[in-house]
């Protein structure tokens, strides 16, 4: 029996107050007239007296238990069921002694509840800031170029033919890559939403790969990087939108020449996981720091280390790409040690 049952806490009560009271009367009466205490009249009174006294207050505390804090208990008792249960009907109206204790069982664990919803809600509102942030941060350097170029241009250098095609072709790349940015965030909510429908067809992701590597081989010798496809002569098949993973393979390429060290190398691996290919796209770069890497998958998220040594990326290739493959109902995964170099990894569907 709990100390806090009803039942429990009048008997408590009536036995201290009834107590009490014996005391008072026991010690009046050795004040008053000590021979009262051997009058056998004097004996019954006071163990009548007593017995009435602790019945009512024993009946009198469980009334108020019962009727006014018990009633205002349940109440809250309810409200808590009402709002975990999404105002579900709550059917049991009893008394019983073990309100209490279920009360506190349910205080503590809607306590416990709303804890990690405010803490969620803390970790929105930061990724809020920080996308906004970034999103600011991103948007700002081609304006500003833009708004140079042009004010240079005002400024007398639309007459100088040296000066007014090379900053013209220079607002015309900040312009494109202000849309690179509005279309990728485009396609990312279109991923999230589903409005995007996926085209699923069967296709070689061998030969996918190496067209993609034919795409960037220039790009990767500019920074004497080399990119290899891993001990893998025959097709394998997947099933996939072919455009949509080009567009992942892309993605994850390019990320391993920006940070890939100079001279360098990205090799691509085909592993057969039963039902699945998993392909792995590896660099000997810079690496990502532990506490990085379940960040790496946000939008215009960019570990310091890449945005101290390398300003060129957007931070929306690696979102898109986790969407992509979420499309497909697949996952991506990365591992990495700094200084050594990283890893990603995605899943899919063989036919």
């Amino acid at each position: 029996m709990k100390y806090y049952e009803p039942r429990l806490i009048s008997l408590t009560n009536a036995t201290v107050v009834t107590t009490l009271y014996i005391l008072f009367v026991i010690l009046g009466a050795l004040i008053v007239s000590p021979d009262a205490l051997h009058d056998l009249y004097f004996i019954l009174f006071l163990i009548i007296s007593a017995a009435l006294l602790f019945a009512i207050t024993f009946l009198v505390f469980r009334f108020t238990l019962d009727k006014f804090i018990y009633s205002k208990i349940r109440l809250i008792y309810k409200t808590i069921h009402n709002i975990k249960r999404k105002k579900e009907e709550i059917h049991s109206h009893r008394i019983d002694s073990r309100l209490l204790e279920e009360v506190g069982h349910e205080v503590e664990a809607w306590q416990q509840e709303k804890s990690r919803e405010i803490e969620q809600l803390h970790q929105l509102e930061q990724y809020r800031r920080e996308f906004i942030g970034n999103i600011s941060h991103e948007l700002k350097t081609p304006l500003f170029n833009i708004q140079g170029y042009v004010l240079t241009l005002l400024d007398g250098g639309l007459e100088d033919p040296s000066i007014n095609k090379e900053y013209l072709k220079r607002t015309e790349k900040s312009i494109e890559r202000l849309i690179r940015i509005v279309e990728d965030l485009d396609e990312i909510g279109q991923l999230e939403s589903g409005q995007i429908q996926l085209k699923i067809i069967r296709f070689d992701i061998v030969g996918l790969t190496r067209e993609v590597i034919d795409l960037l081989e220039m790009k990767a010798k500019k920074r004497g990087i080399g990119l290899a496809i891993n001990r893998q002569e025959k097709p394998v098949f997947v099933e996939g939108d072919r455009e949509k993973i080009r567009q992942v393979l892309t993605n994850l390429l390019e990320n391993s020449i920006r940070y890939g060290i100079e001279k360098g190398r990205t090799k691509i691996s085909f592993f057969d996981m039963d039902e699945h290919i998993l392909i792995e796209i590896t660099d000997n770069g810079i690496g990502i720091e532990p506490e990085e890497l379940s960040r790496v998958f946000e939008r215009f998220y960019r570990a310091p280390r890449g945005r101290a040594t390398f300003t060129k990326g957007k931070g929306l290739g690696l979102a898109i790409v986790k969407h992509i493959l979420e499309a497909h109902q697949q996952t991506v995964n990365v591992r990495s040690t700094t200084g050594v170099g990283t890893t990603f990894g995605f899943t899919l569907k063989k036919v």
